[in-house]
């Protein structure tokens, strides 16, 4: 495990990776290599285990350095984290060793309840089905979330024990595999399984940041992208100009989605340390959600104005800016960043009925 940053080397691979990543719905192994020798996957396995147990500061650094190269790869670096994350804090002492044998294994999750549990003499016997699971054809373990005897319950089962239906089948964030595992009859001894209560209110936030990083970082990919064109001869199609910066607007917007881009950033990285500094109440963590929805907004606004920028050309199948919006689009819409809900709860808190 190392937890140096990306080389160029990784960067190229991941770039190069990133429309075969898509194509087949699963990181390749010289993209899931990468994270690995980045330290990724253990940035969440606690430290006692060999693991970083990163603060939040660190993991929207991460994960937002490999979004830029490729977003779906960083998507599960970062369900990875929240998975080992859920782990850690419902096992808490009683945290199985052979669970983090391996420091940089990748795991995956769900946090909905779509499965059941029925104790027996040698552990529970759990049957569900659970959708959007992404990187489970990777991961060597999934911790679900079950319900027994009414109790919400953290289980957590080797993935070759279940079957993974391939149900997704989406615009963006193609890469991510986020399929649908299925338990049928699966025995989880009783070690493996953790009573759990909500996540407080900062681990929450931190969910969210971890779900925003990838998507900020894939803006940053965008604008890479972008600048890439403006160091061109690339003109604006139909005018007189000789390149895309000699148009004054073309300056513009090219400020405009920098700005938007730099300022997600900002925000992202103001919510990782209050989630550091401690101290986050329920009243926090609403504006906070809101603050990340908000960034969310600015990615997909700054894209927006990219694609402008581009015309047409854009779209093109070998351009990979067309690539950066799918994903920042399905990315964005994630439930922790959805900005109605975030201003409902946010609404809520201030009026005291949180």
């Amino acid at each position: 495990m190392t937890t140096e940053t990306i080389e160029n080397d990784q960067a190229r691979t991941l770039l190069a990776s990133a429309e075969e990543t898509e194509r087949h719905n699963r990181p390749t192994a010289e993209n899931l290599e990468v994270v690995r020798r980045h330290g990724a996957f253990a940035l969440r396995t606690p430290e006692r285990f060999g693991g970083a147990w990163a603060n939040a500061t660190t993991v929207a650094g991460r994960l937002a350095e490999l979004g830029r190269y490729c977003p779906s790869t960083a998507w599960i670096a970062g369900t990875c984290l929240t998975a080992k994350t859920f782990a850690a804090e419902a096992f808490g002492d009683a945290v199985p060793r052979d669970l983090f044998a391996d420091p940089d294994a990748l795991a995956c999750g769900s946090g909905i309840p779509s499965g059941s549990g029925e104790r027996t003499p040698d552990g529970v016997r759990v049957n569900g089905r659970w959708p959007y699971v992404s990187g489970c054809e990777d991961a060597t373990w999934a911790g679900l979330a079950v319900l027994i005897d009414g109790t919400y319950t953290y289980a957590v089962i080797p993935t070759a024990e279940l079957t993974v239906e391939r149900t997704w089948r989406v615009a963006g964030m193609r890469g991510t595999g986020s399929h649908t595992l299925v338990a049928r009859d699966v025995l989880v001894p009783a070690g493996l399984t953790a009573a759990v209560r909500p996540p407080v209110p900062a681990t929450l936030v931190f969910y969210g940041i971890a779900v925003l990083a990838p998507v900020a970082g894939a803006a940053r990919g965008a604008l890479d992208v972008t600048n890439a064109m403006f160091a061109s001869d690339r003109k604006p199609s139909m005018t007189a100009y000789a390149r895309m910066g000699d148009s004054p607007a073309a300056r513009q917007w090219l400020a405009e989605a920098t700005l938007l881009v730099d300022r997600a950033d900002r925000t992202m990285f103001a919510a990782a340390r209050a989630v550091d500094a401690a101290g986050v109440t329920g009243a926090d963590s609403a504006r906070l959600h809101l603050d990340l929805a908000d960034a969310a907004q600015d990615c997909r606004s700054a894209v927006e104005l990219m694609l402008d920028l581009h015309g047409a050309s854009g779209f093109a199948a070998a351009n990979p800016l067309q690539r950066y919006w799918r994903d920042i689009a399905v990315g964005s819409r994630h439930a922790h960043l959805r900005p109605y809900m975030a201003v409902e709860n946010y609404g809520q808190a201030l009026a005291g009925q949180a």
